[in-house]
């Protein structure tokens, strides 16, 4: 999705935001942004991780029907 966008977008928005939020509200903009991603990314590795554990514990479980 940000892959189209290009240079001159981006330049775009930045321009439209510092217009719009001044430049003094700019910073926390962008800190509060990418605190935000933080946290997102770290919820979201949480998960992945308590999934890959959940699958673990259920293949030691299970009957090997090989083994006899």
């Amino acid at each position: 999705m940000l892959q189209s966008i290009g240079v001159p977008g981006l330049v775009i928005i930045l321009v439209i935001a510092l217009i719009i939020f001044g430049p003094s509200k700019l910073p926390q903009l962008g800190r509060a942004a990418g605190q935000t991603i933080k946290e997102f990314k770290d919820g979201t590795k949480n998960i992945v991780d308590d999934v890959k554990e959940e699958f673990v514990l259920d293949e030691d479980t299970k009957p090997n029907p090989e083994q006899k």
